[in-house]
């Protein structure tokens, strides 16, 4: 019977959706949708991935020692700094742009776990680049999607509860209401290729190819993405979580001249299992070219375990993609975690 009123309650929604935005074929009656169709994995895949690392004593442990390269973070130039461009990696898809005199925040995740419980779920391997209390005035917080490893509710709480008032969260269609039940109202939602101005910048959501979900009955009800970030003389690219998919290539064509993209290298293995929700860093480098972007720099990776490749992995592999792809390793760089580029 629950099972029921859940379906006809999405059903409603889905139908709700249609009606407010005939002829966008990524609404469907049943939710949200992505512009290539593919294969998703759905639960009998997940137990066999799982059945098969069991079966086969699969190691998902860092390795012995690990710990992820550290820079030493610029608090004090971070939080005076109004006018240089500045990129900071804070850890897994979380980094800090300082961009036309706004400080913005992607996918906020400073918490010890990826997980709705606080003693279960993948846990934090590698300590936030900075921490919430060493963070300047934050003034936008860029939303791509809501899995746990890119919402965490403890963190953007507390971001609502910064001094000098909440950052302007922009948030993917159908997520708003979920902020606003927990009494955070500053709140914009976007659908694909809309854009907002605010201050000096042109901010627009683009596609991904991924999926969204919180619960058990609230898969694809609210949309992903990733962001073009337009400032003064600069254009960055922040992509979220994505499998590989043509959208790169729609995203560079709209979006011609990207100075620094900020594209996922890790979460990728078994590829099977993997491939259409998470690029692994080969098809990263090609997202790359797809792109046309001057510049890339690698996220989505180190901090928690989420798939079958071991946290440090994914570097060696971005580093055997580039050169099979004569690309210069500077040009797709990996930064340490808490390391700050100035542009």
């Amino acid at each position: 019977m629950l099972f029921s009123w859940v379906k006809y309650w999405r059903h409603l929604r889905g139908a709700a959706i249609v009606s407010a935005t005939a002829g966008k074929p990524h609404h469907g009656a049943d939710g949200f949708r992505n512009n290539y169709p593919h294969a998703m994995p759905g639960g009998r895949d997940f137990f066999r991935w799982r059945w098969d690392a069991w079966r086969n004593k699969h190691p998902r442990r860092p390795p012995q020692g690990y710990k992820l390269p550290r820079a030493q973070p610029r608090v004090a130039f971070l939080q005076q700094n109004r006018s240089a461009t500045s990129v900071t990696w804070i850890g897994h898809s979380s980094i800090l742009l300082q961009l036309g005199g706004l400080n913005i925040l992607t996918d906020p995740v400073l918490g010890p776990r990826a997980s709705p419980l606080a003693f279960a779920g993948p846990r934090r391997f590698s300590a936030p680049g900075l921490l919430l209390d060493q963070l300047p005035h934050i003034d936008l917080v860029l939303l791509s999607h809501n899995h746990y490893d890119h919402l965490d509710e403890s963190t953007v709480r507390r971001l609502n509860r910064q001094a000098g008032g909440p950052p302007h969260f922009l948030v993917p269609l159908g997520l708003r209401n979920w902020f606003v039940q927990r009494n955070m109202h500053k709140v914009t939602e976007m659908d694909w290729w809309e854009s907002q101005s605010i201050d000096a910048l042109k901010i627009h959501f683009v596609p991904a190819q991924h999926w969204s979900s919180r619960t058990l009955t609230d898969r694809n009800q609210s949309l992903w993405g990733g962001f073009v970030v337009d400032g003064p003389a600069f254009r960055f690219y922040f992509a979220g979580d994505s499998g590989y998919s043509k959208d790169f290539a729609d995203i560079g064509e709209r979006f011609p001249g990207i100075d620094l993209a900020a594209l996922p290298i890790g979460a990728y293995e078994p590829r099977w299992f993997m491939r259409n929700q998470h690029v692994n860093p080969a098809e990263a480098v090609q997202a790359l070219i797809d792109l046309g972007a001057d510049s890339a720099f690698a996220i989505h990776w180190g901090c928690f375990e989420l798939t079958d490749e071991p946290l440090d992995q994914p570097p060696r592999d971005l580093a055997l993609a580039l050169n099979e792809a004569e690309i210069d390793a500077e040009r797709f760089f990996v930064m340490r975690i808490g390391e700050t580029r100035i542009y």
